[in-house]
């Protein structure tokens, strides 16, 4: 009897620790759309016009003093479109790079304050490597593509502050959302990083060139934590390019 007593418990704790280990596996597969990787030599493809497609970058800060950019990406899009959306309870456009339906024309925003860069030809079906830098002590933004950097506009002065909210391929018009298919993205891009300062000149022209520049203390392509959305793809470079 106290066989049959024992054996009746085990069996019951196994089905219990078979419980535990499958709530277990639904909290791993909710949450595994969101990680940190290495993505050196990969690149992202935003195929399609889309209020749903696009990428979530994951970080702790709650402060930009200043922000650098950079990354490179390719496009055929002639109308305008987001690249890059950071978004805080205050400022849904507390940093935005934004391509207008204008003509050679690239868009910055800082704390929903805006500037237009002008003659910055994007080609399309053409890679493109492009810099931004803001610095907030001056409120001075300016762009570099291709090796070629522009004038320095005045944006906004002050810092970044609060939760950030981070999209690549799409302008957040509220905290998080309020996406928009006529301004989302697609091209593919790759070797996105970002800092909280402003990237030395001659850093930027490092990179531009494909040579090795300090990575980025917020985001850093090798090491970046991520969340893809609806068909974003994420494929090897030499598969593409």
């Amino acid at each position: 009897m106290m066989l049959n007593l024992w054996r009746s418990s085990f069996w019951r704790q196994l089905h219990l620790a078979g419980i535990q280990m499958e709530k277990l596996l639904l909290i791993l597969v909710a949450l595994a759309p969101c990680w940190a990787a290495d993505l050196s030599g990969k690149l992202l493809i935003f195929p399609r016009e889309s209020n749903i497609d696009h990428v979530k970058l994951k970080t702790s800060k709650t402060v930009l003093n200043s922000v650098t950019t950079c990354f490179r990406f390719m496009t055929d899009m002639t109308k305008s479109y987001s690249i890059l959306s950071v978004a805080t309870a205050a400022h849904t456009n507390a940093f935005l790079l934004y391509k207008p339906d204008e003509e050679n024309v690239f868009r910055v925003h800082v704390l929903n304050g805006a500037a237009d860069f002008r003659s910055v030809p994007i080609a399309p079906n053409t890679w493109h490597s492009m810099c931004t830098t803001w610095d907030s002590a001056t409120g001075l933004a300016q762009l570099w593509l291709n090796g070629d950097s522009t004038v320095k506009r005045f944006v906004k002065n002050g810092p970044i502050t609060g939760p950030l909210s981070i999209v690549l391929g799409q302008d957040q018009d509220t905290y998080g959302g309020g996406f928009d298919a006529k301004q989302s993205l697609v091209a593919m891009l790759s070797d996105f990083h970002m800092w909280d300062c402003v990237l030395p000149a001659a850093e930027i022209r490092l990179y531009m060139k494909g040579l090795y520049v300090t990575p980025g203390n917020v985001f850093d392509w090798r090491n970046i934590q991520h969340e893809l959305a609806g068909k974003v793809i994420l494929e090897k470079a030499s598969d593409v390019v």
